[in-house]
């Protein structure tokens, strides 16, 4: 059975993503994800939602440019990313996509300025300046700038999540993909991160992708797509 379609053909905006016919398949015959379309608009919020297995992981991992398809293309900001070489596509990654995990991943022995910089530090050289000013405004917009010479340790989760928001903002990047953002959270401060990434959208044009089992959250997005056994099943 092929998946439906998952478009956006009325909107006027750009398809920062364009999916079409994408599959993923393990050895020896376990198929993650079968014939995806998708388009994700420039500037929305997209929710990805589905049970454990559904192939969340997967596509995000496509998404990503962390895997490749077995079948079908993506191209992403209007380039077919798999098509490129193995080290073009590392740095399009590097360059286009930003990366919020649930498990935080700061370097513990790096402030949590230092922890933003460092994605200034990885941009090519005419745009790291710009990168850095722009990470250390992000430290004042999500609160963090009284914690700017703080090591991770010290941070309470809520903060720790926000330090990686603001790093995975910091290059504004084309498209930011969130894992289970909220997932080690409270309620509060799982709250407090999603409204950073809305903020994100609103004032710099993010398109954000967040996967989550959340419904609230998901219930904050503009979009949701629901993935059963590899297809999407509704949105």
């Amino acid at each position: 059975m092929t998946a439906p379609s998952v478009l956006d053909a009325s909107s006027s905006r750009t398809a920062v993503v364009r999916m079409r016919g994408v599959s993923r398949c393990f050895p020896p015959d376990v198929m993650a994800l079968r014939d995806i379309d998708l388009d994700i608009i420039d500037g929305e919020t997209l929710a990805v939602v589905g049970s454990s297995g559904s192939g969340k992981s997967t596509l995000l991992n496509l998404l990503g440019l962390l895997d490749v398809p077995t079948s079908g293309t993506y191209h992403l900001a209007g380039q077919d990313v798999h098509a490129l070489p193995a080290g073009q596509r590392a740095r399009y990654r590097a360059n286009t996509l930003g990366f919020v995990f649930q498990a935080f991943h700061l370097v513990t022995h790096l402030t949590v300025e230092e922890n933003v910089l460092l994605a200034a530090r990885m941009q090519p050289r005419d745009r790291r300046r710009s990168a850095a000013a722009h990470g250390r405004r992000l430290l004042s917009e999500l609160g963090l700038a009284h914690r700017a010479h703080a090591f991770p340790a010290t941070l309470s989760g809520g903060e720790r999540q926000r330090t990686a928001v603001a790093r995975a903002l910091c290059t504004r990047p084309a498209l930011l993909l969130c894992d289970e953002p909220t997932g080690n959270l409270d309620q509060r401060s799982g709250a407090r991160v999603i409204d950073c990434l809305l903020h994100a959208r609103e004032r710099h044009g993010t398109t954000v992708v967040v996967v989550t089992h959340d419904s609230q959250v998901a219930a904050r997005m503009e979009r949701q797509i629901h993935l059963e056994d590899g297809q999407v099943m509704a949105w």
